[in-house]
């Protein structure tokens, strides 16, 4: 496949105290930069905690490359890992998995063509 899975993100913080927790409670929204030159079709975020991805949340739309689409939750949950998993209009994809929700607010996609990988770039 021409994206496979970087995620780099080993000093990404995994687990918050107690005290972060309480405060991080649905402030999991974040905003998903496409700069891989590619158009995505498909979103799919699902928490950490489950096997199952739940719907696309671009729906009919897609995100053309050089756009941004905001990630929007409902506020109540505890949840901070999170999965991600992008498809490509080619349908290739790639996947991020346990992205702490509660401490990103941007996630930018890069496609590095010399070695055929998503990177994903957190703030």
């Amino acid at each position: 496949m021409r994206r496979n899975l970087l995620a780099a993100l080993a000093a990404l913080p995994l687990a918050l105290g107690t005290a972060g927790s309480v405060q991080a409670q649905g402030q999991q929204d974040f905003t998903l930069v496409n700069r891989t030159g590619y158009q995505i079709n498909e979103i799919y975020v699902g928490p950490s905690s489950s096997p199952n991805w739940g719907r696309d949340l671009l729906g009919a739309n897609v995100l053309p490359n050089g756009r941004t689409f905001d990630i929007r939750f409902p506020g109540g949950s505890r949840e901070c890992l999170w999965d991600i998993k992008v498809v490509y209009d080619d349908g290739d994809q790639s996947q991020f998995m346990r992205a702490n929700l509660c401490s990103i607010s941007r996630i930018t996609l890069f496609w590095n063509r010399q070695a055929g990988q998503t990177r994903f770039v957190t703030e």
